[in-house]
Order: C-alpha cells, then sequence, then structure tokens
C-alpha cells in the first residue's frame, strides 16, 4: 500500500512478515525509488526503511584545527573607538567633515 506522509513524500506500508521474506529485494528498491517503506507488526508501524543519504555538512565545526588564536581574546582592548566615525565611514559620508544642520 502506498500513502503519502506529511512533506509529501511516497511512502509504502507491509506487514514485518513480508518485509522479512523480500528484505534484499526491498532494499534495492528503496534505493533505488527513493521511496520510503514502514514496516508494520501488528498493523501498528515498528520501523522505517528509507534511502540512504550523505549528510549535509554543517557549518559547526567546519574550521575546526583551521584556526589559530594568537594573543587574549577575552581581556578588553586599550584604545578607544570613536563609533560616530566609524559610522560615518561606513555610511560613506567624511567623518572629518561637520554636518550641517537646519538653519
Amino acid at each position: 500500500m502506498a500513502t503519502r506522509d506529511d512533506n509529501l513524500t511516497d511512502v509504502r506500508t507491509i506487514k514485518a512478515s513480508e518485509f522479512k521474506a523480500k528484505c534484499l529485494k526491498l532494499m534495492d528498491e528503496v534505493a533505488n525509488s527513493g521511496v520510503e517503506i514502514v514496516i508494520t507488526k501488528n498493523g501498528r508501524p515498528v520501523s522505517r526503511l528509507v534511502p540512504y543519504r550523505d549528510e549535509e555538512p554543517t557549518m559547526f565545526g567546519r574550521n575546526r584545527d583551521q584556526i589559530r588564536i594568537l594573543g587574549d581574546i577575552i581581556s578588553p582592548l586599550e584604545f578607544d573607538w570613536d563609533e560616530e566615525r566609524e559610522l560615518a565611514l561606513i555610511q560613506g559620508k567624511n567623518p572629518d567633515k561637520p554636518a550641517i544642520g537646519p538653519k
């Protein structure tokens, strides 16, 4: 029996006894078709046979062993930061030219 699950993918349901008899054939079918098989016992789902997919690499740990920390990254920096000047530079304005206000 073929149905569709919540993710709108095809799903086939079979009894555990049928799965036991046709296990290798069913594995090939799933690999070739991409259709998931839900295996049931006494009418209740107990397992899923799904096609194997390589996991997408995550961002977490991607640069492990590629970045070195040189010096103290915890202590505060010891210089003054002119945030208004920095903002003017980011906005493409001349930070050294005084702003002209309304007259």
